[in-house]
């Protein structure tokens, strides 16, 4: 619904959508403020250290099975990170 009328527009849809950088840099913020290190969160995933990297440069986003792990690892909520809270 628009915020103006009882319609749908397009406006404010995008207004409301949410982006990938958006949710990428929350990303790289909690890995780059928790407590682990990026090699011990590739450990812990059981994924090469460079992916972890790529995540914290904006290059790679995580499949949906790492990105849920990569949020427990974190102690944080994937609805931070999604940006839905």
């Amino acid at each position: 619904m628009c915020l103006l009328s009882s319609k749908n527009c397009t406006l404010c849809y995008y207004f409301y959508m949410i982006k990938i950088e958006e949710i990428q840099k929350r990303l790289r913020e909690a890995i780059e403020y928790g407590t682990l290190s990026q090699k011990e969160i590739a450990e812990k995933l059981g994924i090469n250290p460079s992916t972890v990297s790529k995540y914290m440069r904006q290059d790679k986003f995580p499949s949906i099975d790492t990105f849920a792990n990569l949020c427990q690892i974190l102690d944080v909520s994937a609805d931070e990170i999604l940006g839905l809270k």
